[in-house]
């Protein structure tokens, strides 16, 4: 069967905690992602693209099962994926071979067991592969769950795996979900370790604004992280040169995401699990049949809308009860209907709720539940609003100004309907307390005066 013919192989590259602005296409001078960009410019970039659960359990299930966490059940880490389907069900029910190398973070054991494995048919990944391993100590399990410990830095010891796999399966239509944990921080000595030299060449040298104005652990911790997305970024060309030398560059689907950003325990003490774009925007673009030179779509796309575009690109029918939307009418220039606005669910440090327009940032937040046990709640209160238009940064919270009560009221009805849509109960939203002009001057005063210190 020739490539004109023959299905086409799926890979999905992912990482772990990537901003959108690490990458050139979005603005960041350090040329960190040569090959990311020359993607996203040749094939399909999704210019505006956000997770709907910025932790990283959550965010997997969103991806693998095409439900939102509080639908599939695993709306916090810690929580097995269970029995539900996933996209290597569908794709190994359509006649491809499936394989998964890599971070899962969705079994409550490791090594993971064969029932606790999404249905992937290859098998070479650990639970949680920030523990089981380090940036030059690179352990995974394989399908008899055996340790089995790869040489090299830990991005090239899992890209070196996917070559091979590939190699063995090019006379197959196959799906790879190759799931990275760089960049995120290396947990046991809260540390983002790059490969060595990488660090020094980067530290000290740009920050995004918004962590310019708020620091956090960005100075410290900003070089090692861009060491690391530019090994990652390094992997992804070496991943293109493999099946080019293959001959399966024209019939292979790549697709570039991250399951959530990073703040740099800049909005609260941890790295994520708040619904500013600092922890929301990801870097996505799709190359490979039916995503050639289509350029930037610029219409706002959720993590739940990646499972059944997968699906529909490679001509398998989308389930009906997945909850996204497949981008490839989209792609294909069929913008009607599409939602003007991408909803995310919060959990663990609190239980929120958020919606993000082109134009606005709305989010609540559940007073009266804990984050670790509590999936959502029937009464929120508003916390955030942000006009990303004259504050892309969101550095200026507006919730509670009286001359903004038109835009929250609205917001807040649109957030109701994404929660109902997503199949939770409508709650009460209760609105922020009033602010007036110029206490909220005198709140900025006093965040500037913080930051001058």
């Amino acid at each position: 069967m020739n490539s004109e013919t023959k299905r086409p192989n799926v890979i999905v590259f992912f990482t772990d905690q990537q901003r959108w602005d690490t990458t050139g296409v979005h603005g960041n001078p350090l040329q960190l992602t040569p090959n990311f960009d020359r993607m996203a410019l040749q094939g399909t970039h999704l210019y505006h693209s956000f997770t709907c659960q910025p932790v990283c359990g959550p965010a997997r299930s969103c991806l693998q099962t095409g439900l939102y966490a509080t639908t599939s059940g695993n709306w916090r880490n810690g929580i097995p994926l269970g029995q539900r389907k996933t996209l290597a069900h569908h794709f190994k029910d359509h006649g491809y071979t499936t394989g998964y190398i890599g971070k899962w973070h969705l079994a409550s054991e490791e090594p993971v067991p064969e029932a606790q494995r999404g249905g992937y048919e290859y098998w070479l990944a650990a639970n949680l592969l920030e523990f089981s391993s380090d940036a030059y100590d690179t352990v995974l399990y394989d399908n008899d769950g055996r340790e089995v410990k790869l040489p090299g830095y830990r991005v090239d010891a899992q890209t070196d795996a996917a070559i091979r796999y590939i190699d063995q399966h090019q006379n197959d239509p196959f799906f790879l979900f190759l799931s990275y944990i760089e960049p995120h921080h290396q947990n046991h000595r809260d540390d983002y370790p790059g490969p060595d030299g990488y660090e020094e060449m980067y530290t000290g040298r740009w920050s995004p604004p918004d962590l310019t104005a708020l620091v956090g652990t960005a100075p410290q911790h900003l070089g090692g992280y861009y060491g690391m997305v530019k090994r990652l970024d390094e992997a992804l060309g070496r991943l293109f040169d493999a099946l080019k030398s293959l001959n399966l560059l024209d019939n292979t689907i790549v697709l570039f995401t991250s399951d959530h950003a990073c703040h740099f325990k800049t909005r609260n003490n941890e790295y994520k699990r708040s619904c500013h774009d600092s922890s929301i925007r990801v870097p996505t673009a799709v190359r490979g049949p039916g995503f050639d030179s289509r350029g930037r779509v610029n219409e706002l796309v959720s993590l739940i809308d990646i499972p059944p575009t997968l699906l529909d690109a490679a001509g398998i029918p989308v389930p009906p009860d997945m909850q996204g939307r497949s981008i490839v009418p989209l792609v294909q220039g069929n913008r009607s209907d599409w939602p003007e606005e991408v909803f995310v669910q919060i959990s663990e440090s609190q239980v929120g709720r958020a919606i993000r327009t082109s134009r606005w940032k709305y989010g609540v937040s559940a007073p009266d539940k804990n984050g670790g046990k509590d999936s959502g709640s029937d009464r929120y209160v508003e916390e955030f609003l942000y006009d990303l238009k004259a504050d892309p940064y969101e550095l200026n919270n507006v919730a509670g100004i009286e001359s903004f009560r038109g835009v929250a009221d609205e917001l807040r009805d649109r957030l109701i309907r994404r929660m109902t849509e997503a199949g939770e109960a409508a709650p009460v939203i209760e609105p922020a307390s009033v602010r007036k002009s110029g206490q909220r001057r005198a709140e900025i005063a006093e965040l500037r005066k913080k930051l001058s210190e």
